[in-house]
């Protein structure tokens, strides 16, 4: 049995290693979280990965938010290419080593450039998407998905709040600085790195949400309202290469 990831393992994922190869800015991001059937979800995950529980429940979450200023490591920000919205579904992982992480079931981007580059470089499961936003107050926030749901969300702008504190089902959440990969041609798993500061996060206001995006990955859409909702305003990121962790 993999080793469950020790709150030491939680705080050492903080810490970078390496060279950084892209750059880039997260903003006015909502997260919705459920509780989640865990044989549901381990169904669903690559050899070599492992659900992240927190208090014996497993948790599943759709992040609607906005990146900015995204680059690789030596060129500048390019005008269309470099601001676009993202809308994810995700659960929470570890590996055989104990090292927490995000799994993605989709990634939603209205750039095809970055779903080209992510798709090929990063092999996550990128989705080009019709998106826009409306931003008066709140975010009015829209995915069209080819061949599958339209989604809105609309939420307050998110305040400044308190870091999580470390133990917290807020920083069970959050608190993730690793994601996972797979290639199901080679069968290869990968895990990658971010850096940033710790989020700081409030209660979100949510006047409208749509659950339809677990449908669009063969889910069953959860039938109940979401258990947990934060916002954060955002702040910069550092992404670092792919790491192959198995095969070794």
């Amino acid at each position: 049995m993999a080793p469950v990831p020790t709150l030491e393992q939680r705080l050492a994922a903080r810490t970078p290693s390496g060279a950084p190869v892209m750059f880039q800015r997260w903003e006015n991001l909502l997260f919705l979280h459920w509780r989640y059937d865990p044989d549901v979800l381990a169904a669903r995950l690559p050899p070599g990965l492992h659900l992240d529980l927190h208090d014996g429940a497993a948790y599943a979450g759709i992040v609607p938010f906005f990146m900015s200023g995204v680059r690789p490591r030596f060129l500048p920000c390019f005008p269309g290419l470099s601001r676009f919205q993202e809308l994810n579904l995700r659960t929470y992982v570890h590996d055989d080593d104990g090292i927490p992480g995000v799994w993605f079931f989709s990634l939603d981007a209205a750039s095809r450039v970055a779903v080209a580059v992510a798709r090929r470089l990063f092999h996550l499961p990128y989705r080009h998407a019709g998106m826009s936003a409306r931003i008066d107050g709140q975010v009015d926030y829209r995915c069209a998905i080819p061949g599958g749901p339209d989604l809105h969300y609309r939420y307050a702008l998110p305040a400044d709040g308190p870091e999580a504190a470390p133990g917290s089902l807020e920083f069970f959440l959050l608190e993730r600085y690793h994601l996972y990969a797979h290639n199901p041609a080679t069968g290869a798993l990968y895990r990658g790195q971010v850096h940033h500061a710790p989020y700081r996060f409030s209660p979100a206001t949510v006047d409208h949400y749509d659950a339809a995006l677990f449908d669009s990955n063969d889910l069953a859409p959860p039938d109940a309202p979401p258990c947990h909702l934060v916002a954060a305003p955002g702040f910069p990121v550092t992404i670092f290469p792919l790491r192959r962790i198995t095969p070794k």
